[in-house]
């Protein structure tokens, strides 16, 4: 099945049946990828149901050129649920009456937390500078901690090809740091 495809038929003229298909095959497993990242259920079918809406609206803004029609999907869906969690959060903490602390925490000197500042900008400008599919595997794998069964499923390649490019990529993200050092 041509994601990719279905997504620009429901973009060029809102194709019902396209949706439909999208429909059938991704809500049920957004649904399952929520209850596994934590919601319950009720939150797993919210977040699958607007994810899915959020398809048939946003399917103009679709680029197969930036990524797979799945991983765009999945990321509409991560990005919704981690609303739900801030929402949540800020409704925990509104219900606690826990209060914001005044200033920041003082547990690290302020050289750790500088040097791990600069660690982070240099490792964000490694992966910018791996391909496009390596760069997307390690942020899904190593940012979004998502196990590599489900980034193939997600990006629709064999297993076998995500654990390849992961370890390409972090070859080149050694040689990159290492270069830089």
């Amino acid at each position: 099945m041509d994601w990719a495809d279905l997504i620009g038929r429901v973009a060029s003229g809102g194709d019902r049946e396209a949706f439909k298909r999208l429909f059938e095959h991704f809500a049920p497993r957004i649904k399952g990828l929520m209850l596994k990242a934590g919601c319950n259920a009720e939150e797993a079918e919210e977040i699958a149901q607007s994810t899915m809406i959020a398809v048939w609206r946003k399917a103009h803004q679709f680029d197969p050129a930036t990524a797979g029609a799945a991983a765009w999907i999945f990321t509409i869906a991560r990005n919704l649920r981690i609303d739900l969690f801030r929402r949540r959060m800020r409704a925990d903490r509104l219900e606690t009456g826990l209060e914001l602390p005044d200033a920041p925490d003082q547990a690290e000197p302020a050289d750790i937390l500088i040097s791990r500042g600069q660690d982070a900008a240099r490792i964000a400008s490694a992966i910018q500078q791996l391909s496009a599919e390596q760069s997307l595997v390690v942020r899904l794998s190593f940012i979004e901690e998502r196990p590599h069964p489900e980034i193939a499923r997600a990006l629709g390649i064999p297993l076998g090809t995500v654990k390849s490019r992961i370890r390409l990529a972090m070859n080149r993200l050694r040689d990159i740091l290492d270069e830089e050092a």
